[in-house]
């Protein structure tokens, strides 16, 4: 059967050419964008007096008949059709004759590709958006139960200062609220309509963008067609607002993974998200967080590939271009079962507060806190404070003793100005509750900030 576009060529095609250039394959996931697009592409024509009342209804009828072929299994995919713009258009014509032909008047391939992977990018945006709030709900029910649990805080991935456990999942709804004002903000920046840009220069035909703009949920219609009919800064986007967060979710990933081991043991993940060894039975590996920590991966490929596309091509539209969706869909899919399944993961899994706990009189976390007593109950300058607490602190590892145990006789040796009441500031929660500075870790800050997390989510802020 003869290309649509064939008119110009003495030649068929190849089957090699149609197999290298068809994007049918997996373009066909816009098929809804692509018919609510042309239903209001006809219903401006409509308006305008380029189709009949006649036509319009004909035209709603046969791609409400194609919708229901499709979502059936019924419809065809023929890779000969190229892309499912060409494949769903041949089909309407076959049902309802030359009106299906006139669809496409004041319209190219260009603009109608930007109009339905625009849409689906929006749409996808909010329904990650929708996911994130979701699985930051659950993260914030396991916070609120631990505001009092402490954790040791690293840096370096060494023991720092004691902190408490819903302080330290605090700290990742941070980064998931950001991910969702990226998500949001790109929604609000990437809301504007292509279509009637035609192929590059707009159309000489009286077209109504403005309506097909507002039929189609858009904000506005973009400014200059040149650049609209090329732009996928919107994919980018959603590209780089993926691979934020999922780096997000693999730091995530990466601490269940350290805290399920023998050596911390501070959770231990449900069998329902865990995978057993092929030879060594008493293996419980936590699969979930290691694949996720590996898909984090994937999506950065997706989006370096696809700025890799974009780079240098010339304007306006080029079929480079048709390289946007793939990677677009797989990581928009990688995202939504990500969160899905890390949210699960959290809901299901058991906190150990006694490990944690035990950890926190390892590494002397409340060095620091001598420090700082020395500087406010001794006046000694802090970098002398400093000093002396190291030497506090070698003493510990001299007796193998936590500072947080250690006896006063020990301190006193080390500096005479050292009182008892010293023993108050090296208590661990204590330390904790000390540090009482907005964002800080104590108790009642820890629920300030969650209480946040939660007027967040309920829309309160």
């Amino acid at each position: 059967m003869e290309k649509m576009w064939s008119g110009r060529f003495s030649q068929s095609a190849s089957s090699l050419l149609d197999e290298f250039n068809a994007s049918i394959m997996f373009d066909r996931e816009l098929y809804i964008e692509d018919i609510e697009g042309s239903i209001a592409h006809a219903t401006m024509l409509q308006k305008q007096g380029i189709l009949t009342q006649k036509e319009l209804e004909n035209i709603i009828t046969g791609l409400n008949q194609v919708r229901s072929e499709i979502e059936s299994g019924e419809f065809k995919w023929n890779i000969s059709d190229e892309d499912l713009h060409m494949g769903i258009e041949k089909r309407l014509t076959v049902l309802i004759g030359d009106a299906g032909k006139k669809l496409h008047t004041a319209r190219s391939r260009n603009d109608q590709v930007a109009v339905d992977f625009r849409r689906w990018t929006l749409k996808k945006n909010l329904a990650i958006v929708e996911a994130i709030k979701k699985l930051m709900a659950e993260i914030l029910v396991v916070a609120k139960q631990h505001t009092e649990t402490l954790i040791p805080g690293m840096t370096h991935l060494q023991h720092a200062q004691p902190t408490n456990f819903g302080f330290h999942l605090g700290a990742y709804l941070s980064m998931f609220k950001r991910d969702i004002a990226r998500f949001e903000d790109s929604f609000k920046r990437n809301n504007i309509s292509p279509l009637g840009c035609a192929a590059l220069a707009g159309t000489p035909h009286n077209v109504d963008r403005k309506m097909t703009a507002e039929l189609l949920g858009f904000d506005s219609v973009s400014t200059n067609c040149l650049d609209t009919v090329s732009d996928r800064d919107f994919a980018l986007e959603i590209l780089f607002n993926i691979s934020t967060m999922m780096m997000h979710i693999s730091r995530l990933s990466e601490e269940l993974i350290m805290w399920s081991s023998y050596e911390f043991g501070f959770v231990e993940l449900s069998d329902e998200y865990s995978t057993g060894s092929s030879i060594m039975p008493q293996k419980k590996n936590p699969d979930v967080p290691e694949l996720l920590r590996g898909k984090t991966g994937r999506v950065y490929g997706s989006l370096m590939g696809l700025l890799t596309v974009m780079k240098g091509l010339p304007l306006a539209y080029n079929k480079d271009t048709q390289e946007d969706k793939e990677g677009v869909f797989d990581a928009v899919k990688t995202a939504e079962i990500s969160l899905e399944i890390l949210k699960e993961a959290i809901k299901t899994m058991e906190v150990k507060p006694h490990n944690m706990e035990k950890a926190c009189a390892i590494g002397h976390l409340s060095a620091t806190d001598l420090a700082d007593y020395l500087v406010e109950k001794c006046d000694i300058p802090f970098r002398e404070a400093h000093f002396i607490t190291g030497r506090a602190v070698a003493k510990g590892e001299e007796l193998n003793t936590d500072l947080s145990q250690m006896e006063f006789k020990y301190l006193k040796e080390i500096d005479e100005r050292i009182k008892e009441d010293v023993m108050e500031y090296l208590v661990l929660r204590n330390s904790m509750n000390a540090r009482t500075s907005e964002g800080g870790t104590a108790t009642k800050r820890t629920k300030e900030q969650l209480a946040y997390f939660k007027d967040f989510l309920e829309g309160k802020n």
